[in-house]
């Protein structure tokens, strides 16, 4: 089961560009809190069943996207 934080956290990232101004104005509007902590959280729950079930379409792109992200990363180490 989600808590109320946990649902709004996906419910922005779904939807942020909704908010007038950047990704971060609209995490500080929402959350008071600095970007980096609201990512991180964020990176904790993709791994959340509970957030699969919740909101299935938004969590597997975002997993894709950290997996690319990853692979990326990994690719450049491996290249230097």
């Amino acid at each position: 089961m989600l808590d109320e934080t946990a649902r709004r956290t996906l419910d922005l990232e779904a939807g942020w560009w909704r908010y007038a101004g950047t990704k971060d104005a609209a995490i500080r509007e929402c959350f008071d809190e600095e970007p980096a902590a609201y990512h991180r959280r964020l990176g904790r729950l993709l791994d959340e069943p509970a957030a699969l079930a919740h909101a299935p379409v938004l969590v597997r792109r975002l997993r894709r996207q950290r997996a690319r992200r990853l692979d990326s990363r990994s690719d450049r180490r491996l290249a230097g």
